[in-house]
């Protein structure tokens, strides 16, 4: 029996394959007819170009109903899906490909030229355009193709995607998700928010991240139900079509512009089942003002590129702000010190975790992948938090936001939570930088509201004095418009410890 993915979605298929899968902001509509036909076209073009079981095709191009039927076509194949951020340059690509070494790329109409040019560095035989509106040669070339592909066997440990991590630290690696790692996980939250039969989810998500391709999209497949498909986030429109949706998945800083939107009344939200945040840290502030403006409690849960989802607030029970909820039904989470021994219930230490879901291993990096999964099979997240007496899972940040100042630990988001309730603040971010005598200076740096004020920095410092430990203050306050953030919303602190490097060079 095939264990490949796509077989487990096509069992939820709707009967009617007539049913809708994916409307755009157009209007233009995709039934589950059109994804079996386009992702069989698609799948028999790649096998004549080659592709066999195993080998990997890397796609870098905009959101698109046709992205997702390329993805599905490569799991068809029996390939490895490769997503690309979009906005990875040529030197970037160059890495991409040179590590994982596709058989076959597909990028934007018009960048073909560069990309065409790391491809023959990385000696890949192929290049294809895919455009928004159905153009591009992956198109032209599959359109005339038979539609009635026969889906490779695959077996549960075989390989379904590679995902790039950001590379903050270090060169990118590449987490393999096998076909099981991403089935599981999304059974598990398919489950676990309760999908049913009429849901539509308005998908307003990058498609090259965890997020937006394997949560969002893997539950709405596994549901057999609509999707409607925005290029990016606006909230004009999704002000416009939430009345046709029941559940939004979205970045906190999706649900902050819908709070500073006229629009977004109580009315609007009415019959919507559910709201679910990732990706970054959803602020108490935003989480409280979406309940009193809405009546809806966002429901906001934690995952990783190497894991898929990992926990999530109840359906059904107390969503705790600040807290990303209990582990999945399938998951284990513990907390530990750093050689792995489990500290006890209310201890902050290292976030480790196990399950089906977790990832085989980096691409090509056996010495990483031992490194980083242990002999008992937790993989070691590099987050930082604490499990409380109820099961739930509080994050203090990445072990390598860690301040240690003077010998004494100092766990950023502690200070940010006090600096986030003052007037005029937005968000903070509190980084360590180096420091002639304490090893490393803590030093805030505060974004501004639109329209308000935060205090002067020397009023900051003075009073957290009141709240926080000497060795926890912020030596240094910068106040600034904005945060550098990510594509998913997260904020880069790497960016800023470069910034503010030399804050206490003599």
């Amino acid at each position: 029996m095939s264990e490949n993915l796509y077989d487990l979605f096509a069992s939820r298929f709707p009967a009617d394959r007539d049913d809708l899968f994916i409307e755009t902001e157009t209007g233009a509509r995709y039934s589950y007819a059109d994804l079996e036909a386009w992702s069989g076209k698609f799948a028999g073009l790649l096998a004549r170009l080659g592709v066999v079981p195993g080998d990997r095709v890397a796609v870098q191009v905009e959101k698109s109903a046709e992205a997702i039927f390329l993805y599905l076509a490569c799991l068809r194949a029996g390939a490895a899906y490769l997503p690309l951020n979009t906005a990875y340059q040529q030197a970037e690509i160059e890495y991409f490909l040179g590590d994982a070494e596709p058989r076959v790329v597909v990028c934007r109409p018009g960048t073909e030229g560069w990309v065409g040019e790391a491809a023959a560095k990385a000696k890949t035989p192929h290049v294809l355009t895919l455009g928004q509106q159905a153009d591009g040669t992956l198109v032209e070339q599959a359109k005339n193709l038979p539609s009635d592909f026969a889906t490779v066997p695959r077996a549960k440990d075989d390989l379904g995607a590679i995902l790039y991590t950001s590379g903050t630290t270090g060169r990118s690696k590449g987490a393999m998700l096998t076909h099981w790692n991403l089935a599981s996980n999304a059974l598990t939250l398919h489950k676990t928010w309760a999908f049913r039969p009429g849901d539509v989810l308005l998908h307003a998500l990058p498609i090259f991240h965890t997020h937006g391709l394997f949560v969002a999209t893997n539950c709405v497949l596994l549901n057999g139900s609509a999707m409607i498909f925005l290029p990016k986030f606006d909230a004009d429109q999704v002000v416009r079509l939430l009345p046709r949706a029941t559940v939004m998945m979205g970045v906190p800083t999706f649900y902050v512009r819908l709070l500073g939107h006229a629009g977004f009344t109580p009315e609007l939200t009415a019959h919507m089942r559910l709201f679910i945040a990732g990706s970054a840290p959803l602020l108490a502030e935003t989480f409280n003002q979406f309940r009193e403006r809405t009546g809806h409690t966002i429901l906001e849960r934690y995952g990783m590129t190497e894991t898929g989802m990992l926990t999530s607030n109840p359906y059904e029970g107390d969503r705790l702000a600040g807290s990303c909820g209990k582990p999945l039904a399938d998951v284990e989470v513990r907390i530990a010190d750093e050689n792995g021994n489990a500290l006890a219930v209310g201890e902050t230490g290292i976030i480790e975790v196990r399950g089906p879901n977790v990832f085989k291993g980096y691409w090509r990096m056996p010495e990483k992948t031992a490194a980083e999964i242990r002999a008992d099979g937790f993989f070691i997240t590099g987050d930082v938090g604490r499990i409380d007496e109820k099961g739930y899972v509080w994050i203090s940040g990445r072990a390598k936001d860690l301040i240690i100042s003077g010998g004494f630990n100092v766990y950023p988001k502690e200070v940010e939570e006090e600096i986030d309730q003052m007037d005029g603040v937005e968000e903070s971010a509190v980084i360590g930088v180096p420091h002639p005598d304490f090893g490393e200076g803590v030093v805030a740096v505060v974004a501004r509201k639109i329209g308000g004020q935060p205090p002067a920095g020397e009023e900051i410092a003075a009073r957290l004095k009141t709240r926080l430990a000497a060795y926890k203050l912020p030596k240094h306050v910068h106040i600034v418009d904005e945060l550098p953030r990510n594509t998913m919303g997260k904020v880069q602190k790497n960016v800023l410890r470069d910034q503010y490097k030399d804050s206490f060079a003599k």
